[in-house]
């Protein structure tokens, strides 16, 4: 990974946790996700009008993957309404590079090797102390199952966005499409889950959602084009470093607990940063 790559995911990184604190800020979480979503989904359009239709051949990643982001939203909406950003996050995107680095060590053939291994299980090791709080502190273990099916689907659309946007060529174009049909897919889903009243928002909502829309985009596209260049594995804990930021948002702007364990679990997360950069 270049020098280039390695900082472009880590303004994605910034720009992840940014976003996932202005959904956690919403009164209803799934309004809010869906506001993201429609925000999303413009963007979206906005840059596909700009590139050729898919081809037959990357359909198959752009569906299955839409399908599983709409999956993600709905998990990681659920699990904020159980728990703080700081408990939610590390367990929801945490859990994720040790499925994407399994999953590449075993099928795929750019897999990282040497200190970028120990790199990701170092990350592994600071998530799982983080989301250790969540029994040791009696906070809400409703949170637990929502978080851990929100990173089994981040490591899935990983896995199928990496390879999709291969097979595309055209990494922002892919994701464009990818956000439509992601739309498409959630808003029937949330609808039918919570009724037409998650549809109602005032201006000031909308006006959050679509600065989180288009800080996710941004994020995402920034993501999936690191992805077409480097390792998938390593992009996908890169990206997880977004965890560190959003225990400090969490702690300055909403005032959640700092406690040993945490900064702990930060500590190992950004050793886990450099450890990948050898």
């Amino acid at each position: 990974m270049t020098i280039g790559v390695f900082l472009a995911v880590m303004l994605a990184a910034v720009m992840h946790a940014g976003w996932n604190a202005i959904i956690k800020t919403g009164l209803s979480k799934q309004t809010s996700m869906f506001i993201l979503t429609v925000g999303q989904a413009l963007f979206g359009l906005a840059v596909a009008l700009f590139f050729p239709f898919p081809a037959p051949e990357v359909w198959p990643w752009l569906l299955a993957s839409g399908l599983i982001h709409m999956a993600y939203q709905l998990f990681l909406a659920y699990a904020y309404e159980q728990g703080d950003l700081s408990r939610v996050y590390p367990i929801a995107r945490g859990t994720a590079p040790m499925i994407v680095l399994i999953i590449s060590l075993l099928f795929l053939s750019d897999s990282p090797e040497g200190a970028e291994v120990w790199g990701i299980l170092v990350l592994g090791g600071g998530i799982a102390l983080m989301a250790h709080g969540v029994l040791r502190n009696g906070e809400s273990r409703r949170l637990l199952p929502f978080a851990l099916g929100a990173a089994v689907a981040t490591a899935g659309y990983t896995l199928a966005d990496g390879l999709g946007a291969r097979v595309s060529g055209e990494p922002l174009a892919y994701v464009g499409w990818l956000m439509l049909l992601a739309a498409v897919f959630y808003t029937p889903a949330i609808v039918a889950l919570k009724g037409s009243v998650v549809l109602r928002a005032d201006a000031r909502a909308w006006g959050f959602g679509l600065i989180a829309a288009a800080a996710s985009f941004g994020a995402y596209a920034i993501a999936v084009w690191a992805m077409t260049l480097a390792p998938i594995a390593l992009v996908g804990a890169l990206r997880e470093t977004s965890i560190l930021f959003a225990v400090l948002i969490g702690w300055w702007f909403f005032g959640e607990r700092m406690d040993r364990g945490k900064a702990a679990a930060a500590m190992l997360i950004v050793a886990g940063v450099i450890l990948t950069r050898f």
